[in-house]
């Protein structure tokens, strides 16, 4: 209808006339009115100006089917709000006047009584569209009211029942635009202030706009279509994802592609109600409202609003699905309740959840939520765990969500029963090990697994870490098959088991195992199995030593037990021999032995497999072999004469280290063997201790050119020169404790040194007659050898060198008759060995064949008396004596018996006691008597 200036094209004056004629006929009606549009004002609309218009402007453009725009802007006391689309027209007045009626026949106001929002802020509002315009007032009502001879009513005059045409056609570039004289009390800054906050909500709510412009700041709606089949919506700097249900849109907020769940919101059917929501998003829906549209109809059914929640978060990225799950806690009123129960259905019935194998979405009654779960720990689960959910809904603050759905809440114990019964690889478990790691935070959590499956070494798959144990160091040889021992496969061994209970062993522990060591020893060469039943599957001789062998090289030759000697391998028959009786194939201790040696030589296929240093530790030779034996407590360790070693031995030795088998020797082949000791470090260690078994062995059987090898001396020992030959072998210094020493301990070397004592052609010096003398002496005398077992010479070795009469030797049991007998008739050893030594050589003592006294009886004085007295004990060191002393210028002793005579000596001891001696025999009397007192034999 086109624009008239002074006309009424809306029939507003008929429309005046009727109502004022219903009023003057019943006043009733004119207090009923005014209380109707007072009602609606103070509580119905209050605050929902803005909200009001636009859905008049969105249903406007709607119905013209034009993206609609809203502007609103102040001009003094005047606010402005302007729109485009379908012009203002008769029904559409005849509804604003109306106050219970609406000429609309879509869209969103039904009623026609949300334009009585605009009285909050106005008592006089002008509505100016390009096909006509209207004019609201207050004033101007109360005036026909007083000349129609009515009395306003207590409420106030029903200002919107009374139109009046208007000539101002709406601002260019709109379609109908809302005039509203501001009230004095009304603040325009600030309505304008909340209009704008209102802005976002009201592009949000009514989709027909798309443009909302407060004062000048315009914002503007768009929206596009997601890969997910969601819709994105923009206003401003503010993004949404939007989806459309079938009686229902759900918006949720969304920040850097992440959803920002609102908690708390009101319904907007569209436009916000006052029926409070804790909903994770925005709900417009189209329900039955109450005609001020702040409360639902009571009995409005709400359970299919919520149709379509479910693909809204089926949409969302995988670990923000939860997010959208309302929180539990208390319903913020009856509808929210309706609805989130509604909501909370629609999330159980439908399948939502990520899989955590990227498989499809699973519904929650058939998903599983794993606390901690990992991407490794997921990746490991995949066909063992069904329904498991993706790892990042399984973190805690998700658990609440996850309750609220019904999913089910996957412990560990649970997951262990589970994992129960599955044949997967090593690899897989020491995966899975892994990945459970960090889920294994306490004790209790440990205990939830005492039931984890654990894969073996020998193929078994038991259950309970604590009934395993884990090998150290035994990765590079590979699994092993011990049935009596439940070790853990190393590809699968991890720490994680060791903190769930599992032992630990090494493989000294596993060699020194009484089971293994049993089983070694009752193998039956003849029975290619062995086994009690008790113990599990029986193993084959080659499955035992294949055992025995690859464990070997991982642990000190010293702590295989020497029990695995009995391992049986197959010799170059093919017969099964124990592994101590074998000799690995070209071995140089073949070459030494005795024709009829008890070895056989082990089988070439064996020996490459295993290579000699594994069959060396358990026995297998090569060269000699070393045996070690810890706190050793006899003769028990099966070593030649080896009890006949233990009797000369003060203390049982804290460790036995001795060589085996050299009884085998060849004795026409000892000089290589003793190459063979000399060249391997672990049987030379043996060769360096004098006392030890080795050398005492040596030094006792072993023979070089037809003597034994402990009549030889080292060529740089002089202590029998002239009486034993140096040993010329080339690696004499390494066993050189196995050569004569200092001392003798067995009766061949001692009849040896009797005779080379007795023979003219020896030619040994002074020192060396002594050191025999003196060795002799000690080895007779301490009953290590029976004197009795020798033959004894008939000549004897005088301290001159020459060999003299056995009848005519004299031995000096009193120091001072070593002065006086000549050297060619005196037989000396080391101190205090006299008697012994007229013992052995079967040769008088001094003091019983010769009787001797000073011809003069000197000069009486005191040892402390005299200079030269102190001087001898001051250059020896020795303390003055306190017996009596004579001096003389001259010392002559008279002697009769086996020596008779006058002889000149130094010094001497009369039968008295008293010390008779010259000035220069004073040092040597000190230091004599110092050790053997004046009496002493």
């Amino acid at each position: 209808m086109p624009h008239r200036d002074l006309a009424d094209p809306f029939g507003t004056a008929a429309l005046r006339e009727g109502i004022l004629s219903a009023w003057a006929s019943s006043p009733t009606r004119l207090r009923e009115d005014a209380a109707t549009e007072s009602d609606y004002v103070r509580a119905g609309y209050r605050d929902r100006v803005l909200t009001e218009l636009a859905q008049n402007a969105a249903d406007a453009a709607a119905r013209a089917e034009l993206p609609g725009v809203l502007r609103v802007w102040c001009d003094g006391t005047g606010l402005h709000v302007a729109n485009i689309g379908e012009p203002l027209d008769e029904p559409g007045v005849h509804a604003l006047t109306a106050l219970r009626s609406s000429g609309k026949t879509g869209g969103v106001g039904r009623f026609g009584v949300g334009f009585t929002a605009v009285l909050a802020v106005s008592e006089e509002i002008e509505v100016r569209s390009r096909t006509g315009s209207i004019l609201f007032s207050a004033d101007r009502t109360r005036a026909v009211l007083d000349d129609h001879g009515l009395t306003a009513p207590a409420a106030g005059v029903p200002t919107l029942r009374l139109a009046w045409p208007s000539t101002t056609p709406p601002v260019e570039g709109s379609d109908t635009e809302v005039v509203l004289r501001l009230r004095p009390d009304v603040d325009a800054g600030a309505l304008l202030a909340a209009f704008r906050d209102e802005a976002y909500d009201i592009l949000l709510e009514l989709p027909a706009l798309r443009t909302v412009e407060i004062d000048g700041d315009a914002l503007e709606r768009t929206e596009h279509d997601l890969d997910n089949g969601l819709r994105e919506i923009g206003i401003g700097d503010r993004t949404w994802w939007e989806h459309t249900g079938p009686s229902a849109r759900w918006l949720v907020p969304v920040v850097d592609d992440r959803v920002r769940p609102v908690r708390r919101d009101v319904l907007r059917a569209p436009t916000r109600s006052d029926e409070e929501l804790s909903l994770p998003a925005l709900l417009v829906a189209d329900v039955a409202m109450q005609p001020d549209r702040r409360r639902i109809l009571p009995g409005t059914p709400l359970d299919r609003v919520a149709a379509g929640y479910a693909r809204l978060v089926a949409a969302l990225p995988a670990d923000q699905r939860l997010d959208l799950v309302p929180e539990p806690g208390f319903a913020r009123s009856e509808v929210d309740g309706r609805i989130r129960e509604a909501v909370l259905e629609e999330l159980r019935t439908h399948p939502w959840l990520p899989a955590a194998d990227g498989g499809a979405d699973l519904l929650p009654d058939r998903a599983n939520a794993l606390p901690g779960l990992t991407d490794e720990l997921a990746a490991t689960l995949g066909g063992v765990v069904p329904g498991l959910i993706a790892p990042e809904l399984c973190r805690p603050r998700h658990a609440p969500a996850l309750a609220a759905v019904d999913v089910h809440r996957l412990g560990l114990a649970r997951l262990a029963e589970m994992l129960a019964g599955h044949d997967r690889e090593p690899q897989w478990w020491n995966r899975l090990y892994e990945a459970l790691t960090p889920l294994v935070t306490d004790a209790v959590a440990a205990e939830e697994l005492a039931s984890l499956p654990v894969p073996l070494s020998d193929g078994r798959t038991v259950t309970g870490p604590r009934t395993t144990v884990l090998s150290t160091g035994l990765q590079e040889i590979g699994p092993l098959r011990m049935p009596w021992v439940r070790l853990v496969h190393p590809d699968a061994a991890h720490p994680l088991l060791a903190r769930l209970g599992a032992g630990t062993v090494t493989a000294e522990d596993l060699l020194a195992d009484p089971a293994l060591v049993t089983a070694v020893e009752e193998l039956d060469p003849d029975d290619p199995g062995f086994g009690d039943p008790g113990l599990g599957d029986a193993l084959s001789a080659e499955a035992l030593a294949d055992v025995v062998l690859r464990l070997v090289p991982l642990v000190p030759p010293s702590a295989v037990p020497r029990e695995l000697g009995a391992l049986l391998l197959p010799d170059t028959h093919g017969d099964l021999v124990p592994a101590d009786e074998l000799l690995l194939p070209g071995a140089p201790l073949a070459e030494v032995l005795v024709d009829d040696a008890p070895f056989g030589t082990l089988g070439p296929a064996v020996a490459d497999r295993y290579g000699p240093d594994a069959l060396r530790a358990v026995g297998v030779g090569w060269g000699f072999t070393v045996l070690r034996a810890d706190l050793p407590t006899g003769p028990d360790h099966d070593l030649p004469d080896e009890d006949l070693w233990w009797d000369g031995l003060d203390d049982d030795p804290e460790t036995l280290v001795a060589v085996r088998d050299l009884d085998l020797v060849d004795d026409g082949h000892w000089a290589r063997a003793l190459t063979l000791l000399a060249a391997d470090p672990a049987t030379a260690e043996t060769l360096t201790d004098p006392a030890g078994y080795t050398a005492w062995y040596l030094r006792t059987h072993a023979v070089l050119d037809g003597r034994p090898l402990g009549h030889y001396r080292f060529a740089d020992d002089t202590t029998f020169e002239g009486l034993l030959d140096p040993c010329t072998h080339p690696d004499a210094g390494a066993f050189r404790a196995a050569l004569a020493g200092t001392s003798i301990d067995d009766l061949d070397l001692a009849q040896t040194l009797l005779d080379r004592l007795a023979d003219p052609e020896a030619s040994p010096g002074p020192a060396a007659i002594v050191a025999a003398h003196t060795a002799l002496a000690a080895a007779f005398s301490s009953g290590g050898l029976d004197p009795e077992s020798v033959t004894l010479p008939d000549g004897v070795r005088s301290l001159a060198g020459s060999v003299v009469d056995a009848t005519d030797a004299l031995v000096a049991d009193r120091p001072w008759f070593a002065g006086l007998i000549p050297h060619d008739r005196l037989v000396v050893g080391g101190p205090g060995t006299a008697t012994a030594l007229s013992e052995v050589l079967d040769i008088a003592v001094a003091s019983a064949v010769i009787e001797a006294e000073p011809a003069e009886p000197g000069r009486r004085t005191g040892w402390d008396r005299e200079p030269a007295a102190i001087l001898a004990s001051t250059v020896t060191g020795v303390p003055l004596p306190r017996g009596r002393l004579a001096l003389h210028d001259r010392l002559v002793v008279r002697c009769t018996g086996a020596l008779t005579g006058e002889h000149e000596v130094d010094w001497w001891v009369d039968a008295a006691g008293t010390v008779h001696s010259t000035p220069s025999g004073l040092a040597a009397a000190l230091v004599a008597l110092r050790e053997t007192g004046p009496s002493a034999p």
